[in-house]
């Protein structure tokens, strides 16, 4: 598996080795002693997994205090541009973005640590995502931060067509007016 950090600390795009030949492929998508190698020691409690058409964005979502999840996000079918935003008020690097296009046809993996709220825009239909969680669902934990924050300025890719939201994230708070992590 290659690892390559992201420009935000503890962010990483994880590319498994995937073994082809006529038949298909194979790859492995976690393997706890591969994972902790690489410097991730993680234990996932959930996982999750949702369909979306082309042009839906979902996020950027995360949950506070000790129900605080690490994602680990992969997608089956389809391709999104995937956003990590650090929500560590202590962070040098606190409301930066960073983006990443993940595909069934790339295999690529993103690792959203805790402290990071995490959206994606599906860039085609049958779009499939799927993304083990370090915690439980905690719905009085959750949180969203506005998609579209200009503060945060993530340059989501142009599909022609403004994203179609949830109510929840269409009414997100600014960061400025968020909860957010020390």
């Amino acid at each position: 598996m290659k690892v390559t950090p992201a420009a935000l600390p503890g962010v990483l795009v994880l590319e498994p080795t995937v073994r082809g030949d006529e038949r298909g492929f194979f790859m492995e998508t976690w393997n706890r002693r591969t994972f902790a190698e690489a410097g991730l020691d993680l234990a996932f409690v959930q996982d999750n997994h949702s369909r979306s058409g082309r042009g839906v964005l979902r996020g950027l979502h995360y949950q506070v205090g000790p129900a605080a999840q690490g994602k680990l996000v992969r997608v089956t079918a389809g391709a999104v541009f995937d956003v990590a935003v650090d929500l560590r008020r202590s962070s040098p690097t606190f409301g930066r973005w960073a983006g990443f296009e993940l595909s069934g046809a790339n295999k690529r993996m993103l690792w959203v640590p805790p402290g990071f709220a995490h959206g994606f825009l599906t860039l085609e239909d049958g779009t499939d995502v799927l993304y083990k969680c370090t915690d439980f669902y905690a719905p009085e934990a959750e949180r969203a931060v506005a998609w579209d924050d200009p503060v945060i300025g993530i340059d989501w890719p142009a599909l022609g067509a403004p994203p179609l939201l949830s109510a929840r994230d269409r009414d997100a708070p600014r960061l400025a007016d968020a909860e957010v992590f020390p």
